[in-house]
């Protein structure tokens, strides 16, 4: 694994244990100002910065996580990661999904040179019907 490849697995690292510990100032770092998290499905639904920030640390929970063999790709300032992963997923305590295929955006920053994801694009691997007004009630803007 290259060194490029090995820095945007640790964001994700950090992203994603950021979202477990519902450490909400660390996923605003890491996130830029116009984030969105997008879940696929037949319906897909989003949720901007916000609204994630709002919520992931509250209702929307991980409570555990296991990354599969990733893909990272440069385009410039910007970088693609991909992999399967394995999580624990509740809102309010219902259980949302187990296995998906997540796609994150990063890019870096004129300014200060850092990466922050811009946008995350996860796919349940289990169909949950509920899954897309499950997460239209959690949008800040509605």
């Amino acid at each position: 694994m290259n060194e490029f490849a090995s820095k945007i697995e640790a964001l994700e690292l950090r992203w994603m244990r950021a979202w477990v510990n519902g450490d909400k100032a660390e996923m605003k770092t890491l996130a830029t100002r116009d984030f969105i998290s997008l879940f696929a499905g037949t319906s897909p639904t989003i949720l901007d910065r916000a609204s994630w920030l709002d919520v992931a640390p509250r209702r929307l929970r991980c409570e555990s996580f296991r990354i599969g063999d990733g893909y990272v790709r440069r385009h410039g300032p910007f970088a693609v990661f991909a992999a399967p992963i394995d999580l624990k997923v509740t809102l309010d305590g219902m259980r949302l999904f187990s296995q998906a295929f997540v796609t994150d955006l990063w890019r870096r920053s004129k300014v200060r040179r850092r990466w922050q994801i811009v946008e995350r694009v996860l796919a349940p691997a289990d169909a949950n019907a509920e899954l897309p007004a499950a997460v239209r009630s959690l949008q800040l803007w509605r």
